[in-house]
């Protein structure tokens, strides 16, 4: 699996269906999870429920299924994970909350779409 296209299909999936806040942090060297976490906010439960679906079709439609899925229901914080690439879709109260960019602080921000 190739982390460019992952990235690529992720943050192309998410632009099409109105994410916002849409950061890619390299986070290779800081943890052993992944080497990037791809997050963005979505406004509602539906339209985040729709983000990650939409992820889930682009990855599918390159033969990639993700590893496990979590939050979907709730769908106050969904985890998407690839492998090399977790994507983490909040609302925004969640998103203020958990505050990965600063937890992940001494990541590299590669992309950064408002």
């Amino acid at each position: 699996m190739d982390t460019n296209v992952v990235l690529e299909a992720c943050v192309e999936a998410l632009v099409e269906k109105k994410g916002s806040e849409i950061i890619v942090l390299d986070v290779r060297g800081l943890t052993l999870i992944a080497d990037y976490f791809v997050i963005a906010t979505g406004k509602s439960v539906t339209q985040l429920q729709a983000l990650a679906r939409h992820v889930e079709e682009k990855m599918e439609e390159r033969d990639i299924k993700p590893l496990r899925v979590e939050g979907f229901r709730e769908a106050q914080w969904i985890l998407l994970d690839y492998g090399q690439v977790v994507v983490h879709l909040f609302l925004p109260e969640q998103r203020e909350f958990y505050n990965l960019e600063r937890l992940w602080g001494d990541a590299t921000v590669i992309t950064e779409i408002p």
